[in-house]
C-alpha cells in the first residue's frame, strides 16, 4: 500500500514516514501541497495524509483538487481544533481528521481502518497478531487481550508492551525504552518508564508484585519473559 504524506514540518514528516514504514507501508513524501499534487498525479497512491497549513497549496485546496478525480482515502492533520475547520474538511471529502499533537498509534490505527474498508480482503490477510502465553496484541487494531479478554491500555502502554513482545527476553534500559516509544532522547532519570511499567503490570499480570511477564532486571532495566514458570 502506497501512502502519500504532505507535511511541511520536516520532523513530523520524518516521524510519520518512520512509523508507517515500520508497518510495511510504502511512503511518498512532499513538503508542500503543490509537490504532493504532482506526486499524486504521477504515482499510485492508496491513501493520503495531508497537513492543512502548507505553503504553495494548502491541504484543503489539495484535497479539493484530488477529489475532482479520485476517492482515495484522505486523513487531514491540523493544529487548529475548531468545528468549522473539521466541517470544511469533511465537506471537501476528507475521510478522517486528526488534531496535532496526536498519538502515532491512533494515526496508524486510522490508516489501517481506512485501507481495510477500501480493501477488505487485504485487511483480513494482513492482520498482525502477536501472541505470547496468555497475551495477544492485534497490531493493526491497536488492541490487547489476555485469554481473549480485552486489556484497556493507553497509547504509550500499548507501544511499550508491543516493543517488549516483539523482543522477548531482551533486556532494555530506561533510555532505550524511552527512545523507542516516545521518540525522544532520554536526558534524566525520572519516573515516566517506571510508572508506565507499573500500570502495564497491573493490567496483564495475575500478581503485579510478582510479575510473570514483565521482569525487572536490577541495575539495568526490564525484559519481557516468555519462558518463565509461575
Amino acid at each position: 500500500m502506497n501512502i502519500l504524506i504532505a507535511e511541511d514540518e520536516r520532523e513530523l514528516r520524518d516521524l510519520l514516514t518512520l512509523n508507517l514504514e515500520k508497518e510495511n507501508y510504502e511512503v511518498i513524501c512532499a513538503k508542500n501541497g503543490k509537490d504532493a499534487l504532482d506526486l499524486f498525479n504521477s504515482k499510485q497512491v492508496d491513501l493520503g495524509i495531508f497537513d492543512v497549513m502548507m505553503p504553495e497549496l494548502d491541504g484543503f485546496n489539495l484535497l479539493r483538487k484530488i477529489r475532482e478525480k479520485s476517492d482515495v482515502p484522505i486523513i487531514m492533520l491540523t493544529a487548529r481544533d475548531t468545528d468549522m475547520d473539521k466541517l470544511l474538511g469533511f465537506g471537501l471529502g476528507a475521510d478522517d481528521y486528526l488534531v496535532k499533537p496526536f498519538s502515532m498509534v491512533e494515526l496508524i490505527a486510522r490508516v489501517g481502518v481506512r485501507l481495510n474498508r477500501r480493501h477488505p480482503n487485504l485487511g483480513k490477510s494482513a492482520s498482525k497478531l502477536l501472541t505470547i502465553g496468555e497475551l495477544t496484541l492485534d497490531i493493526d487494531a491497536c488492541s490487547a487481550y489476555k485469554n481473549d479478554v480485552t486489556i484497556d491500555l493507553n497509547a504509550k502502554e500499548f507501544l511499550l508492551l508491543k516493543h517488549f513482545m516483539e523482543n522477548p527476553e531482551r533486556v532494555f534500559t530506561k533510555k532505550q525504552l524511552y527512545s523507542a516509544v516516545w521518540n525522544e532522547d532520554y536526558y534524566y532519570d525520572d519516573n515516566t518508564i517506571m510508572v508506565h511499567i507499573s500500570h502495564i503490570r497491573k493490567k496483564i499480570e495475575a500478581n503485579s508484585k510478582q510479575p510473570f511477564y514483565l521482569k525487572t532486571i536490577k541495575g539495568i532495566g526490564y525484559k519481557f519473559s516468555k519462558g518463565a514458570t509461575k
